[in-house]
């Protein structure tokens, strides 16, 4: 890779000169393509330090509108993104449609330079490698461009640069610490890199090298190849994008039909273990709290199926500092406009804290797949896409619980008509709600399969059989836990 490039051949600058003038056009041009055919374009610029990534992403953009684009500068994390998933500060980042966002730096920057100075193991570096190729080729999956350049330059001239940089007073700010370790162990970064590059060179997201000798020529370097690979991703945008076959092991699961939901619990027994469990809970809170183990509860379950009341006993036995309940209703038009997974891993807890969904991402191959809110090669694909979603949430550390709460149709007629004739209840009914019944039979076909495809052993789903809304209540309880004390034994 890095080490068998080529550069390119040197032309004269009033060819440049002519070449530019003409790519700088089709790159506005190409920009307004974009936002007509809702197309979000992410490209990255990174590279040796010095190697005039900053100058020449400053001479992209000034052909372009500025409205329909943003640069993220993205430094070294702050404390607050350290306590999120490592992909946490970039997912939300990612531009929404017809958009350019540009990244001076990614993520490779982070994980190579972290690997090197041994602040991860080589296992950890390895899973880190493996969460960054799943992202970017599902943005690809999901109707993104990214394009990756790597602005390359020996150490003879990166020296220099960084001499020169240090000697100006108002630009010796921008040499950092690591800029200076990175030309002293040149050759260790070059290997790395090369390591890195070659791993993450895939056809949905390749990289391209950037000789930064001229500066003129990277722009034309730049901009020539975003060009093309615009009109690619434009001509290829109708396409349906492979179905990949789930690679993690899986943990057998009950059919809906098969749930025995006679299982009741008395009501003087309800509260007494009420009691216990949420004073256990809450001393498990604590526990979390000073071992930064965060906690993601999900609650998917059938209308009038007594989520809210399920929540609402499991939330009283947190404290409020520590916890947040996130309910999920369709997406607003910001959250619409990106991949369908970047408003929930904005609602991510920091490690240490709960975060409890009503409703979840688990939308996708329910509400969705039966409404046709997408197309089918988009639901069939997200099995896999939630599940690599979890395994990223799992490597991070967190204690991931599922919940689906099942009720049968005769309770659910039940429900639904003490709310219609309770006027204090009539707001939890909705003619949603009437027409969602309707199709009963088709959402348990789709729920038997999310739960089946997606039903992890590192996120596992639990049925709760909530006829008796008591009977859940306990369950949930119990189940949540017994998760937190397994996670909490790894610790001793």
């Amino acid at each position: 890779m890095l080490k068998e490039w080529v550069k390119n051949e040197n032309i004269s600058d009033e060819e440049i000169s002519e070449k530019l003038e003409e790519a700088r056009l089709a790159l506005a041009s190409r920009q307004m393509k974009i936002k007509e055919n809702k197309l979000p374009v992410l490209v990255i610029f990174d590279g040796w330090g010095a190697a005039g990534k900053g100058s020449v992403l400053g001479r992209v953009i000034k052909n372009l509108d500025p409205r329909f684009f943003k640069c993220q500068t993205l430094s070294e994390p702050t404390q607050e993104e350290l306590r999120r998933p490592f992909l946490y500060r970039y997912f939300v980042k990612i531009p929404k449609e017809g958009n350019f966002a540009f990244f001076d730096e990614s993520w490779m920057g982070e994980v190579t330079y972290n690997y090197m100075k041994k602040n991860v193991s080589k296992e950890q570096y390895r899973e880190q490698i493996t969460g960054i190729k799943r992202f970017e080729r599902q943005l690809n999956d999901n109707g993104y461009l990214v394009v990756k350049f790597f602005f390359h330059i020996d150490q003879k001239t990166q020296k220099k640069r960084l001499k020169k940089l240090e000697n100006d007073k108002n630009a010796k700010w921008r040499v950092a610490k690591r800029d200076k370790w990175e030309n002293e162990h040149y050759d260790k970064c070059l290997d790395v890199y090369d390591e890195y590059i070659e791993a993450t060179n895939q056809f949905v997201a390749p990289w391209y090298f950037v000789d930064s000798s001229n500066k003129k020529q990277a722009e034309l370097t730049v901009i020539e190849t975003l060009v093309k690979s615009i009109d690619v991703a434009l001509s290829n945008s109708k396409q349906n994008v492979p179905v990949l076959q789930n690679i993690f092991p899986l943990v057998k699961t009950q059919k809906l039909a098969d749930v025995d939901l006679d299982k009741t619990i008395e009501n003087d027994a309800y509260k007494q273990r009420l009691d216990e469990l949420q004073k256990r809970l809450g001393e498990l809170h604590n526990e979390i709290y000073k071992k930064k183990i965060p906690v993601i509860i999900a609650y998917e379950g059938w209308d009038a199926a007594g989520k809210g009341g399920n929540i609402k006993r499991l939330a009283a036995a947190l404290d409020p500092r520590g916890y947040e309940v996130h309910p999920i209703a369709s997406p607003e038009p910001d959250e619409k406009a990106r991949h369908y997974l970047w408003r929930f891993w904005k609602r991510l807890p920091k490690d240490g804290h709960i975060a409890i969904f009503d409703r979840t991402w688990y939308g996708r191959v329910m509400v969705e797949r039966l409404e046709g809110f997408c197309s089918e090669n988009d639901w069939q694909r997200a099995y896999n896409e939630i599940n690599e979603f979890e395994k990223e949430l799992s490597d991070w550390n967190a204690v991931i619980v599922k919940f689906w709460v099942q009720i049968d149709k005769d309770t659910q007629l039940a429900r639904f008509n003490d709310r219609k004739n309770n006027p204090e209840k009539q707001w939890k009914i909705t003619d949603e709600d009437w027409r969602n019944r309707e199709k009963w039979d088709d959402y348990e076909v789709a729920i038997n399969e999310m739960i089946e495809k997606t039903s992890t052993t590192f996120a596992p789903w639990y049925i709760l059989e909530s006829n008796d809304k008591h009977y859940a209540r306990i369950k949930a309880l119990e189940t949540v836990i017994a998760a937190i004390e397994k996670k909490l034994e790894e610790y001793k």
